[in-house]
């Protein structure tokens, strides 16, 4: 990594309304539809304010680290623990693959040439954005696995959504709250709540990968600018909450994986100059 690859042009260091309001509009989006939003705040944190793919990638898992520490409490609140504990054989199978997927995914992130990373990331906003459909428009059932084929299962598809989650900086409900709802038959209110307990340790990994990388001192440079974007990526996502089912999934929904679909193709055609 070049030095000018670990801090992002002076007005998005220096200004502090437009992180604010764009973390603001990426929490609401998010919240509106139950999730964290952090797959909309990585276009931004690329294309509007100009940091370079990994340390987008890097803000992006700081600042969803902080959102899923601050929802975690009001899902408990909705959700109780002792529910949640009735179904800790699903959380552990999940992560015994989770944790080692965000562990291999920021791994490879950070091994990545940086249009490979664009490219690649590309790619995971088009699968988050069939996930987003796939999540809202098709009834989910659960297939009968026996035992040992749910828990193989259950690993695989940690380990994948583990990758995923690092590579795209995300917390990775999108894909957690399908895998749990199919694989498991837990109606899909409980299933949010697993995938934040899920999700949590599995980023505490990638994290913990990425900070053993010179592409952490991103967070170090722009310290001002990630609390602000959280800050407002908070605020979104109360305000997204109380806005649940203002707009119908109908247009919504459509909506939000088209500005994934077109965040991909912006990517995909992404010419870094920092290589």
């Amino acid at each position: 990594m070049t030095p000018d690859e670990s801090t992002a042009p002076a007005h998005a260091v220096r200004s502090i309304p437009l992180p604010l309001a764009a973390g603001a509009a990426v929490g609401a989006l998010g919240g509106m539809i139950g999730l964290g939003g952090a797959e909309f705040r990585l276009p931004l944190l690329i294309g509007l304010f100009g940091f370079a793919a990994l340390s987008a990638v890097i803000l992006n898992k700081a600042i969803s680290l902080v959102v899923v520490l601050t929802a975690l409490p009001a899902r408990l609140a909705a959700v109780s623990f002792t529910d949640l504990g009735t179904h800790w054989a699903i959380a552990a199978n999940l992560l015994a693959g989770s944790l080692l997927g965000a562990w291999a995914g920021a791994s490879w992130a950070v091994r990545m040439r940086t249009a490979t990373l664009y490219t690649v990331l590309a790619a995971l906003m088009t699968l988050m954005a069939a996930a987003l459909l796939f999540t809202h428009f098709t009834a989910l059932g659960s297939p009968a696995l026996p035992g040992p084929v749910q828990t193989a299962a259950g690993v695989a598809a940690g380990f994948g959504i583990g990758v995923v989650a690092a590579i795209m900086g995300v917390a990775g409900g999108e894909l957690l709250i399908p895998t749990i709802v199919l694989l498991y038959a837990i109606d899909i209110k409980t299933a949010g709540s697993l995938s934040l307990l899920v999700s949590l340790p599995t980023m505490l990994v990638a994290f913990a990968r990425y900070s053993r990388d010179g592409s952490f001192a991103v967070l170090g440079a722009n310290r001002r600018f990630a609390v602000v974007m959280a800050a407002g990526s908070i605020t979104g996502a109360l305000l997204g909450g109380l806005l649940l089912g203002v707009i119908p999934d109908l247009i919504l929904i459509p909506l939000l994986a088209a500005i994934l679909l077109i965040s991909a193709v912006k990517l995909a055609r992404h010419t870094s100059t920092r290589e």
